[in-house]
């Protein structure tokens, strides 16, 4: 097996291990593990990305705002790069909801580039998830917003990025 390979299955099952009793917001409850792995994949499959820390941090971007993980962890465990990335896209969960969605259009063209395409594909993935499923307790309205939000952090995100070939 491969050093890479070896990397990233241990980069998934700390992430799974991280996320283990969180369920997603749709109708099934799935595992949310579902989501990080979906994010990398989009990355790697579609987007042809290969660098094994980009990949790591679209795998392990949402424990520091989900789980009990720490910056300093996560740094001791993967490494500086991938930590630095994680806390480029990670939110301060102690500040209301909408400063956070403010802050995220305020700090996007200043994310490294790397850190823009983990929260690219992290967009991608949960419009193609409302798309297919909306959240248990979802509103059109709130479906519609979540939308059009996307779309104003994407737009300022896209700057440098190219990543054209993941939309729809």
């Amino acid at each position: 097996m491969s050093s890479d390979s070896v990397i990233l299955l241990d980069t998934v099952n700390f992430a799974a291990e991280k996320h283990r009793n969180q369920r997603r917001k749709d109708a099934e409850q799935t595992p949310y593990i579902t989501h990080p792995i979906g994010v990398a994949r989009i990355l790697s499959h579609e987007g042809g990305i290969t660098d094994i820390e980009v990949l790591q941090a679209a795998l392990l971007y949402d424990t520091v705002e989900d789980t009990d993980t720490s910056i300093g962890e996560l740094q001791a465990v993967f490494g500086q790069t991938v930590s630095r990335m994680v806390q480029e896209v990670t939110d301060d969960k102690a500040l209301p909801k909408q400063e956070r969605k403010r802050q995220q259009v305020e700090h996007a063209p200043h994310a490294s580039h790397q850190a823009k395409l983990v929260k690219l594909a992290d967009k991608l993935y949960n419009l193609r998830d409302i798309n297919r499923c909306t959240p248990t307790g979802w509103s059109a309205e709130r479906v519609q917003e979540y939308f059009v939000w996307s779309a104003q952090v994407e737009l300022f995100k896209q700057r440098g990025v190219e990543l054209c070939h993941l939309y729809f």
